[in-house]
């Protein structure tokens, strides 16, 4: 990270919200409208939002936080899931006085959003998902079968290892935080019904080497609209965007494509109509 970011990150206003038995820890960075960006599996706020927050925060109140068991939030006896973590951003909205924002999640943080916008619609604006998936199937079929190969010991020495035992954490405690986290995508789910019911406008994008299917994001953009010639029907609300030479992992520093996109979709007055020749 380099002294920009470093300097950046430190500004932020941060505490812990008691919701749902947990201390959920915050920042709060910039102020105007306000944005949740929720973190993957595994991940912090300074390995996964480095990037985003300092191109965000310029003209946006930008909210991290840090999902159960996940850096300075202490895990808890308490079922880890997606519907769990997104009655804890509704909580920490709560815990802020913030009636309703844009809900912003990565991977793990993408599925977390989905459930943000079904079970509190009425506290999202608009939704972006970055390589997240509303159901278990969303994902290549060997990525998904990865997932029951995957240990504590393949991430010894790596990043997420590290800021995990340099946030306070017992090293010890890592093998059961890794089974504990790569539990919830080795259950069967599938939301596919009520996230295509979602009234908040959906943008999603994944990288063209990702691993989440192209169809699958394909399928929710039909179901909000999509498919159809804008210069005939008008523009649907939602948008899906496939970003070219991009990883699931590479998409994070894809911020000098992403952010452009991101804010034209949060700050686009969707009911306009699209141009004429």
């Amino acid at each position: 990270m380099n002294k920009h970011l470093e300097n950046s990150l430190s500004m932020a206003v941060s505490g812990h919200a008691d919701v749902n038995g947990l201390e959920l820890y915050y920042e709060v960075h910039g102020d105007g409208k306000p944005i949740v960006l929720l973190h993957g599996s595994f991940m912090t706020i300074p390995l996964n939002w480095s990037q985003f927050i300092p191109l965000l925060a310029k003209d946006r109140k930008v909210i991290v936080a840090e999902m159960q068991g996940h850096g300075r939030t202490r895990d808890i006896a308490r079922e880890f899931s997606y519907e769990g973590m997104a009655d804890d951003v509704s909580g920490l909205l709560d815990h802020l006085g913030i009636d309703s924002a844009d809900i912003l999640g990565y991977s793990m943080g993408g599925g977390v959003a989905f459930q943000v916008a079904v079970r509190h619609p009425e506290k999202v604006r608009r939704l972006v998902v970055l390589s997240g998936t509303y159901a278990h199937d969303g994902w290549w079929p060997d990525v998904e079968a990865s997932f029951a190969t995957m240990n504590a010991e393949m991430f010894k020495g790596t990043p997420i290892q590290q800021q995990y035992e340099s946030l306070g954490n017992d090293p010890a405690h890592f093998p059961a935080f890794f089974k504990k986290v790569i539990g919830i995508d080795l259950k069967p789910y599938d939301w596919s019904r009520d996230v295509k019911n979602i009234q908040a406008p959906i943008f999603m994008a994944i990288g063209d080497a990702d691993g989440v299917r192209y169809e699958h994001a394909l399928d929710l953009f039909r179901a909000k609209g999509g498919g159809k010639m804008g210069d005939i029907h008008g523009l649907p609300k939602s948008r899906l965007a496939v970003i070219p030479g991009t990883t699931h992992i590479g998409l994070m520093q894809r911020t000098d494509w992403l952010i452009p996109m991101i804010t034209d979709f949060l700050d686009s007055d969707l009911d306009a109509a699209p141009p004429t020749f």
